[in-house]
């Protein structure tokens, strides 16, 4: 006996059945319960529990510390029957999440490795033991007399003589029989060690394989059938896979956002809901069979029709939950993204299922073939006469029976396995697990946007669908892009309450009230709540839904879209089409522009910004502009390479027209002259090198803009005397470098805007434009300002700073009602006294000059304060104090 032995005593059935009386409650509720389980088993087998508890406690502070502790007495010598007595207490267990049949074959797994520790643990006395005891006293051997025939009589004897050991009276001959032998008191004269020896060599030579190895076979079979069915949880591709998806799936179960989407959902019509099941119920009918092309789960189908749930009991969200439900639709959403790419799932599970139905099929083969091996009784015949003096043996196999009743328990078994695998083959083929559809979802909920999946993310949603169905349904909610929508529409109306959008409240340039919103999630309901606002501005907002409650803002007239993309409802359409006046979009993709702009048949100005290709500005979007019969401002500032049909179109009741090109070309200009309305042309960066021709037959033309494109020359000035009409016309930032005598016909002209050309001299006929008010001579290179300059007594505006004008004449003093006068950045030396005659002189630039000193006449001019009179402080203190304190002064 092994010295770890010494002291431990087998536990009787008093010991068992005292554990069994142990109050089960106790058991469950932590370290009370264990140090009296231990305290008993301490008592009853004298293993040292009490020392092993203390032990396990350290490392083990969950609720599974007794299957813990039990594992490591279990591992005690002499433990073996003591834990059979605890593991039968109702320790209690968790509910295992996975599918009918998966549940089941763990259990079978289970029962074979029960089976399995059952038979390699068992010794020949039929007692529980050490597992170094395993297999002692595996098969009992005795010599076999063979009856000697008549013939063979002396040699019979011979061959089983023992050498060296006492020899047997010969036997009496029987009357009745003569040819049989009694045998009464047979002594062998064999030793322990002798009989070891036979017995040893009895079992290696004539036990058969399949009787000595059938513990070990039966060990390894459930270890392969135990690792084929847990290995995609272990494996790192899948088992995070797996991992995640439970983690979601529960998460999505108990979120209060699902309650509260089937609780809305629910709510609805039901005449309407029946409507429109009516409706798409033909549409929806999927031939039986795998050969559907997305099978609708048949789990699924047994929900019930209608989930109602308590639109009291789901309440509103609060801030913490809409978050946390968000936070979910992000996770969902990149889970999906990510799971859907593969199948390694799926492709795992059905290996792991084919290589179990393959291993059940040669278990049963083999076995079932075998099985007879296993005798109680076994003949053994080994020439060891030299050992022992004998050589026939009769050998007793004493773990045959127990060997032969548990082939026939661990075939029953096996089979139970490996009909739940064939069935789970045959689920896996059958079906198209690769794809999940959510039709029977969207038909019942009316959530028509839940998509249909596919790949491990479809075989994951079918695994579930085994256990309970109402986990897919509830899933469902956070794939769809409606209900994500709706969430943050409920979190934005939280954060941006009436109050909080009432401050951001400004006037902006057509002097109207108007909210800017920029960068949000969506668009807050609670702006509809401000009745008094008349211009919406929209930056940075994706998906944008204007609702029907619109229409409670009875002042709107002005909506900026910038780089949003927006839905309407139809009712909002109605009402914008009516009460819409003044459209802005900015857009970086053409399919921002939003389709419903066409149909607003009161609208008066469009602002269109973004990149439009050359093909795009042809496209039949555009041509619908016809539609616009109130347009009169219509300013495109893009990339076209002619002014697009639809344009034309509108032409009729088109009053002002902006194209600002960004540098691109603009050509084929004829277009323009059927544009015979407008009043107000804008061709700014357009790269022209000369005035448009067709620009002089648009005799209305009030007002010309060619800013910043490529004009040298303007020769053709002389053609704007036919517009008897244009009063202002810019001709800034280019590259002109002298102005044509023609310009005198121009009599027209009141305001001309000649900055940041390349002008040196400056025509005595440009003055002849007697009706100039607002002449912009800056940044060119005039050296000397006409006398002729006093003919404009209508001046209101004149500048030319950054030139290269050294005098001015007096004759510029003359334009009395001048108002503001830019001479800084020069090269003036003096000022002129008679500047005092500027009366109403209001803003006066003369910083960047070679004064010296100020004149004092510039006290004369009374509405010339200190904040309009742009000078050096050191040339400023030149003026008499009086006249310092005069400006001032408020």
């Amino acid at each position: 006996m092994h010295s770890e032995l010494v002291g431990f005593r087998k536990p009787s059935s008093a010991s068992c059945d005292l554990i069994k009386e142990l109050p089960h409650k106790e058991l469950q509720l932590g370290v009370p319960g264990l140090r009296q389980l231990a305290f008993v088993l301490d008592r009853a087998s004298g293993l040292p529990w009490l020392r092993l508890l203390t032990a396990n406690m350290m490392k083990h502070d969950s609720s599974d510390r007794v299957p813990a502790i039990l594992r490591a007495a279990a591992r005690l010598p002499g433990a073996e029957a003591m834990v059979g007595c605890v593991h039968r207490l109702p320790l209690g267990g968790h509910a295992d999440d996975r599918g009918v049949w998966m549940y089941f074959t763990g259990t079978v797994s289970t029962l074979l490795v029960s089976s399995a520790h059952t038979v390699s643990y068992t010794n020949g006395d039929g007692v529980e033991s050490h597992p170094v005891q395993v297999m002692q006293d595996r098969i009992i051997c005795l010599p076999k007399r063979v009856q000697p025939a008549q013939n063979h009589s002396s040699a019979s004897n011979a061959s089983q003589a023992v050498i060296g050991s006492t020899p047997l009276p010969p036997p009496k001959p029987s009357p009745t029989s003569p040819t049989t032998v009694e045998m009464k008191g047979l002594k062998t004269d064999l030793d322990l060690q002798q009989y070891s020896f036979i017995n040893q060599m009895c079992y290696e030579r004539a036990l058969h394989w399949y009787a000595k190895y059938f513990p070990y076979l039966v060990l390894i079979h459930t270890l392969v059938f135990m690792v084929c069915s847990n290995f995609w949880f272990k494996f790192p591709g899948s088992s995070s896979k797996i991992e995640h998806f439970i983690s979601i799936l529960g998460k999505c179960f108990d979120s209060p956002w699902t309650t509260r989407a089937l609780s809305e959902v629910s709510g609805e019509d039901s005449e309407e809901k029946d409507n429109r099941k009516n409706m798409s119920r033909p549409n929806t009918i999927q031939p039986s069979g795998p050969e559907g092309s997305l099978v609708n789960s048949q789990s699924l189908k047994s929900i019930p029709e209608k989930f109602v749930v308590d639109k009291s009991a789901a309440g509103a969200l609060d801030k913490k939950e809409g978050e946390q439900a968000k936070a979910l639709f992000e996770k969902v959403k990149k889970f999906r993204l990510h799971v859907e790419e593969g199948d390694i799932l799926y492709a795992m599970y059905v290996r792991q299922t084919v290589l179990k139905v393959i291993k059940f099929l040669i278990i049963i083969a083999y076995n079932s073939a075998l099985v007879s091996e296993v005798q109680f009784t076994v003949d053994c015949n080994v020439d060891m006469q030299d050992m022992t003096g004998y050589k026939n043996f009769s050998c007793n196999h004493t773990m045959a029976h127990l060997f032969s009743k548990l082939s026939f328990c661990y075939l029953c078994f096996v089979s139970i396995y490996g009909l739940t695998c064939l069935y789970t083959l045959y689920w896996l083929f059958y079906r198209s697990l690769r794809e999940y559809s959510f039709e029977y979802v969207r038909q019942e909920t009316g959530i028509d946007d839940i998509p249909d999946v596919k790949n491990d993310f479809a075989f994951m949603l079918h695994m579930i669908d085994q256990y309970d169905p109402l986990y897919s349904k509830r899933f469902a909610v956070f794939l769809s892009e409606v209900s994500e929508n709706k969430l943050k529409q409920l979190n934005l109306n939280n954060e941006w309450t009436p109050d909080k959008l009432r401050q951001k409240l400004q006037t902006n340039a057509h002097n109207r009230l108007e909210l800017p919103l920029i960068m949000l999630s969506g668009l807050p309901d609670t702006v509809f709540e401000i009745t008094e606002l008349q211009s919406l501005k929209l930056e940075i907002i994706k998906n944008v839904m204007i609702p029907a409650t619109i229409a409670q803002l009875d002042s709107l007239q002005e909506l900026s879209l910038h780089q949003c993309s927006v839905k309407i409802h139809s009712a909002a359409l109605s009402f914008l089409k009516e009460n819409l006046k003044v459209l802005s979009v900015k857009f970086d993709d053409v399919r921002e522009l939003p389709p419903w702009m066409y149909g607003l048949r009161n609208l008066e100005e469009l602002y269109l910004v973004g990149s439009l290709s050359h093909d795009i500005s042809k496209n039949v979007t555009l041509e619908s502009l016809r539609d616009l019969k109130s347009l009169k401002i219509l300013s495109i500032k893009s990339n076209v390479s002619k002014i697009p049909q639809a344009v034309v179109d509108v032409s009729s009741h088109l009053q002002k027209m902006c194209i600002h090109n960004d540098g691109t070309k603009l050509v084929m200009l004829n277009n323009l002259k059927k544009m015979t309305n407008l009043t107000e042309l804008e061709l700014v960066h357009c790269d022209l090198e000369r005035i448009p021709h067709a620009v002089f037959s648009l005799l209305s033309l009030q007002e010309l803009d060619l800013k910043e494109n490529n004009l040298k020359s303007i020769e053709e000035i002389i053609s704007f005397q036919h517009l008897r009409k244009l009063t202002v016309l810019k001709l800034w930032y280019n590259s002109i470098a002298y102005i044509p005598e023609h310009i005198k016909k121009l009599t027209s002209l009141e305001r001309l805007f000649f900055s940041h050309n390349k002008v040196e001299v400056l025509p005595s006929h440009l003055f002849l434009c007697n009706k100039i008010r607002y002449l912009d001579l800056s940044y060119n290179d005039i050296r000397f300002i006409p006398p002729e300059i006093g003919v404009l007594q209508s001046l209101h505006y004149f500048s030319i700073t950054s030139n290269k004008v050294e005098s001015l004449p007096d004759e510029l003093y003359f334009c009395k009602k001048l108002k503001t006068l830019k001479i800084g950045k020069n090269s003036l030396s003096v000022l002129s006294p008679k500047i005092g005659n500027l009366l109403f002189l209001s803003y006066l630039d003369i910083k960047g000059n070679h004064f010296e000193v100020l004149p004092p006449e510039l006290g004369d001019c009374r509405a010339l304060k200190r904040a309009g009179l742009v000078v050096e402080d050191a040339l400023f203190e030149t003026l008499p104090s009086d006249v310092r304190e005069q400006m001032k002064a408020e």
